[in-house]
């Protein structure tokens, strides 16, 4: 029923101008779409990040959205580093940590917060 319709991942926040600091600041994203008040959208290559206030922010404690990295996570998470991103540690069978990234066979993972301590991931393969 829904496998030919786009999907976007949808995260709720506390402060939408904070989250619009970190989510287009940040992380780099352009605005795509809807902005408001207390909702904003950006683009994530051919998809799109929605970002709304709601009093249940951060409460998901699983990751809530990943990027799809074609090459180069370690220069990303060097520069979200310098822009003050802390990554977070994780201990899973079979996961490796290198540094910031951890890696299981050919896949590498780094995840970090937003400031509501929503979970999100870069995954490159």
């Amino acid at each position: 029923m829904l496998t030919n319709n786009a999907v976007m991942a949808t995260i709720a926040v506390r402060n939408i101008a904070q989250a619009k600091n970190f989510y287009g600041g940040t992380l780099g994203l352009e605005k795509n779409g809807a902005e408001g008040d207390t909702v904003v959208s950006y683009k994530c290559g051919n998809t799109s990040l929605l970002v709304y206030q709601s009093e249940f922010a951060g409460t998901n404690k699983a990751t809530a959205a990943t990027w799809s990295i074609a090459d180069g996570l370690e220069q990303l998470v060097k520069q979200l580093r310098d822009k003050g991103v802390a990554f977070e540690h994780y201990t899973m069978p079979d996961l490796q940590l290198a540094g910031d990234i951890h890696v299981a066979a050919h896949m590498k993972i780094a995840w970090f917060k937003d400031p509501d301590g929503n979970i999100l991931s870069m995954v490159e393969e």
